[in-house]
């Protein structure tokens, strides 16, 4: 059995190395992103952790919907405006919003401040999930077994 810490400081956890997994033609508008993914460490599979700062200027994601993963956030720190489908919601320290699979509601959090913005985010890993970008010509799809992520057009031609 792999050794697993009991606890540790969030803060302390490793940056992703890589700051977006996006097509490169793309991954430039997020901004300066940092996560930290706190599930990791503990060796979680069924859902993520990721403790996220968004300098300003940055964003969360583009704007999605995923088809199959819930999703979940708590503002720490900072102002971030909740972008969806509906209009923008202007968000602070120990609001939370949540993102029900299958809805097609396109979400995403933008950091418009000169502070940092820092939340949690919280994911399930589902295989075979889905997500579309209503402000952009992109479709990700995650594989069968949850490991891999393409990105195609949404005429489905290859990135």
């Amino acid at each position: 059995m792999a050794p697993y810490p009991v606890a540790l400081f969030a803060a302390e956890v490793e940056p992703r190395a890589r700051k977006s997994v996006y097509p490169e033609v793309l991954a430039g508008r997020i901004g300066e992103r940092i996560k930290r993914p706190l599930g990791d460490p503990f060796g979680l599979t069924i859902f993520g952790v990721n403790l996220t700062t968004l300098k300003p200027g940055a964003m969360s994601a583009l704007r999605h919907a995923h088809t199959i993963q819930d999703e979940f956030v708590y503002i720490l720190e900072g102002h971030p405006t909740l972008v969806t489908d509906e209009d923008e919601t202007a968000l602070k320290p120990g609001m939370c919003a949540g993102f029900k699979a299958g809805t097609g509601n396109g979400h995403h959090l933008v950091n418009r401040t000169q502070d940092d913005v820092v939340y949690l985010e919280v994911g399930d890993r589902s295989p075979g999930d889905s997500a579309s970008y209503p402000d952009d010509d992109l479709v990700a799809v995650k594989s069968e077994d949850g490991k891999r992520r393409s990105f195609t057009r949404k005429d489905g031609t290859l990135y």
